[in-house]
């Protein structure tokens, strides 16, 4: 490399138009040849854990990108919608990615030569003093004041031998697409808590619909029991029994209500919208489980939107010791100048004002203080940290998918479980009901049966909207749709 550097000064000094000829020659080679980077090329990490389960999965096929409309619910297809137009971490998580863009386009002008064109003017007096000390004896003093007229186009160009621009480029790439992939994450996250709060949405609708119903029943009850009083059939403890069931019924409405107008301004905000704006009309029907059917493996975790930011985030990492390692070795620049300096304007344009400069610089690091090597080590750390990052996120990852299919397996167990106790206690409250219209049974057992009842109603109801949120976080845990 010296020598280059010696060659070029060389044919500089000639200034014969064969030794231009090289120059140029010398400097176009210099330009289009692949530079000597630093540091190593960056490798995707690979799945290292074992392609399998700990819990049985289904799924397999093709799942579209638009994996909540296997939900099969338009309300909720227009809200994703919604979000996905006008939520607000989103649009912050765009302009990111915008951000991360143009400081791309920074990085990758470097790679180019730097054309600047420089004028001015400027008014001076020279020191007489200064001057005259460096003229002759008896030879009178020029005129110390003068106007200076410059226009010049200056070109400044670095040759990446050592592969330190293209590493900034690179680095400066996986931050972009980090971003893009945190923007990803961003919208499964937004899609799959839109999804997971308007199956919650519906679920109270559900509950709401059970409730409603108890306490018609319970208003009915209630005035049977007042009318058996009045006619001396019943006491006031029945009487008053079913009343106080009456008004627990109505108590546990007003509960579930409040719980759906937390759940509707959460969906609203996630929606950019205020509460007042997004009116969410009653949904009783749980959405359809959109589950795959066939065996998935585990390395399809490796297109989840976090674990790609993760990758990405670890290729910068590893370009910025690329970057590290070449501030050590010297940086080559070539410099012109070229344009017209004259003292006056009159003499500014004139072929003999011309000026130019062209030559090679060099800039050595010899002592720093330390300063490189901690810029390296420190950048030998971070990519260390964000190696164990990206370790870290797999395992999350797996960790999410085997909760969410335990949670699944778990609620479907439960959910038969809870059919049959809600078909049995059903059986029981005809009974009690029978009984007591015999005579054999007191109001009592009727009201004991019909509470077991709605309780087990309430639980079937609040299991299944939970089994399909499950199934929302099996989705967002394998990252959405694939192809």
């Amino acid at each position: 490399m010296v020598g280059l550097m010696r060659a070029l000064i060389h044919v500089w000094n000639a200034r014969s138009l064969k030794d231009f000829g090289v120059l140029a020659f010398v400097l176009c080679t210099v330009f289009f040849s692949s530079s000597c980077k630093q540091g190593e090329d960056f490798k995707a990490p690979q799945f290292a854990g074992k392609d399998a389960w700990a819990s049985e999965l289904a799924g397999g096929e093709v799942l579209q990108e638009r994996w909540w409309q296997r939900f099969e619910s338009r309300q909720l297809d227009a809200l994703v919608e919604r979000a996905l137009a006008d939520n607000p971490d989103l649009e912050q998580s765009l302009a990111r990615v915008q951000f991360a863009r143009a400081q791309l386009g920074v990085d990758r002008s470097a790679q180019w030569p730097q054309l600047a064109l420089k004028g001015g003017t400027q008014w001076e007096r020279i020191s007489g003093s200064v001057f005259g000390a460096n003229l002759p004896p008896g030879v009178p003093l020029p005129a110390l004041q003068r106007d200076r007229w410059q226009g010049l186009l200056s070109l400044n160009y670095e040759f990446d031998f050592w592969g330190r621009v293209a590493r900034q480029r690179e680095a400066s790439q996986a931050r972009v697409l980090g971003m893009e992939a945190r923007v990803a994450a961003q919208r499964l996250s937004v899609v799959a808590e839109l999804a997971a709060q308007f199956v919650q949405l519906c679920s109270l609708d559900a509950q709401l619909a059970v409730l409603k119903r108890a306490i018609a029943l319970r208003a009915d009850a209630l005035s049977l029991q007042e009318s058996r009083r009045a006619a001396g059939l019943a006491n006031d403890l029945e009487a008053e029994r079913a009343r106080t069931e009456w008004q627990l019924a109505r108590a546990d409405l007003q509960e579930v209500i409040r719980q759906r107008a937390r759940v509707a301004n959460g969906i609203a905000v996630l929606c950019g919208a205020s509460p007042a704006e997004l009116v969410l009309p009653a949904q009783s029907m749980l959405p359809k489980l959109p589950l795959p059917k066939r065996p998935l493996p585990a390395t399809l975790l490796l297109r989840r939107p976090d674990l790609r930011a993760a990758a990405a985030q670890l290729q910068e990492a590893q370009a910025r010791i690329g970057v590290a390692r070449a501030d050590f070795l010297p940086r080559f620049v070539l410099v012109a100048n070229g344009g017209f300096d004259s003292v006056g304007a009159q003499d500014f344009l004139d072929w003999r004002s011309r000026a130019a400069s062209l030559g090679p610089q060099i800039d050595l690091p010899l002592f720093q203080g330390g300063r490189l090597r901690a810029q390296l080590q420190a950048a030998q750390a971070n990519h260390a940290a964000e190696l164990a990052g990206w370790r870290k996120a797999l395992l999350i990852a797996l960790q999410e998918v085997e909760n969410a299919t335990v949670d699944w397996q778990s609620m479907q167990r439960q959910i038969e479980a809870s059919s049959a106790a809600l078909e049995a206690a059903s059986k029981a409250e005809s009974l009690a009901r029978l009984r007591h219209d015999k005579g054999l049974a007191s109001y009592f057992e009727v009201v004991d049966a019909q509470r077991v009842v709605l309780s087990t109603e309430l639980a079937l109801k609040q299991i299944e909207g939970a089994q399909v949120v499950a199934a929302v976080q099996l989705l967002r845990a394998l990252g959405g749709g694939w192809q």
